[in-house]
């Protein structure tokens, strides 16, 4: 199977216990892929991965679906991110952004993406008016957070384009989130689980998707409560916590 899960919140939220099983089946289970899908940029998730207690994924979805890697080799997936690449306008996109009142630019390394923290204060139709003019969307998260990104891509995309890479079949994927930046995961059409504690959006937003739980726990024991829940993902759990 392949487990392609958000970070912050997801994969890294719960309680400590449930944090170690889980961590603790995907180090020992090699017939399990790990591809973390998130906001953050590789740089980000790399020093994250200094704590050798968290899991090392085989692929890396960063920013928001904008840059795609393979983490033993720390190269780019291709040809997904040459198709990405060729849907970003660049640095012009960036420039017109900064007339956009109440937007704060995130200060991270970004090649193909644009990101902001906005408030009640941010002209947000302006700024989805300009990015529509450099054909790229706009996409908002946990209250706080504005995405500009190359026209269609996120998260739900580039893992699609990467099971094609894989040639891996979908009903073997279980997607993992708690924020509205994570709706493209569950859009695309992969059985999911939106863990407990997640941001009111997403729940109402997968509420009716027949193929998402919506977990009670959360964070990484949300992910677990999902591996019971289907049974493509029952064999890979530990006897005990099927009981």
């Amino acid at each position: 199977m392949i487990l392609a899960t958000d970070l912050d919140g997801t994969f890294l939220g719960g309680d400590i216990h449930s944090r170690q099983l889980l961590y603790t089946l995907l180090k020992q289970n090699k017939d399990i892929t790990l591809v973390f899908v998130t906001g953050r940029g590789v740089r980000s998730v790399m020093n994250l991965l200094e704590d050798d207690f968290i899991p090392r994924p085989d692929y890396m979805i960063c920013d928001v679906g904008a840059t795609v890697t393979h983490f033993a080799t720390l190269e780019s997936v291709e040809p997904v991110q040459s198709l990405i690449a060729s849907r970003w306008p660049g640095e012009a996109v960036r420039e017109s952004m900064k007339e956009v009142k109440g937007l704060l630019h995130q200060e991270a390394h970004q090649q193909y993406r644009c990101s902001y923290y906005y408030d009640e204060h941010t002209d947000i139709e302006n700024a989805r008016t300009l990015a529509a003019t450099w054909q790229c969307d706009l996409l908002l998260s946990a209250g706080k957070y504005l995405d500009i990104l190359p026209n269609g891509v996120n998260k739900g995309f580039t893992l699609t384009e990467l099971l094609k890479v894989l040639a891996f079949p979908h009903q073997k994927v279980l997607v993992a989130g708690d924020s509205m930046n994570d709706l493209a995961l569950f859009e695309a059409g992969f059985k999911g689980v939106v863990v407990g504690g997640a941001e009111p959006a997403l729940i109402e937003s997968t509420a009716n998707m027949p193929h998402v739980l919506q977990a009670g726990k959360i964070g990484a024991a949300g992910i677990l409560e999902a591996m019971a829940h289907f049974p493509e993902f029952k064999e890979y759990l530990p006897k005990e916590e099927l009981k």
